[in-house]
């Protein structure tokens, strides 16, 4: 029986949620960065609790931040060159 006041979504409903494929769940689900209860035996079906997609999403805005950062720093910068410095 489900937690109380704990709400479990079906793959489709992260993957609409995040606005990306239901392959793309899978993925996640697969390489353990998105937790996921598997009911049934064989292919099985997967439901997400709700406190799993809240952590996805903090990762995936954490990553995307980073991203960003180092894609909007000097590219100097980036490579850990100095300005005025020869390569």
């Amino acid at each position: 029986m489900p937690d109380q006041g704990r709400r479990y979504y079906r793959v489709k409903e992260v993957a609409d949620l995040f606005d990306v494929s239901v392959n793309t769940i899978y993925r996640a689900i697969d390489s353990k960065q998105l937790t996921a209860l598997k009911i049934g035996e064989g292919k099985g079906a997967y439901r997400v609790p709700d406190y799993a997609v809240a952590a996805f999403e903090k990762a995936c805005t954490q990553a995307a931040h980073e991203d960003h950062a180092i894609s909007s720093a000097p590219m100097a910068e980036v490579e850990g060159i100095e300005l005025g410095e020869a390569a």
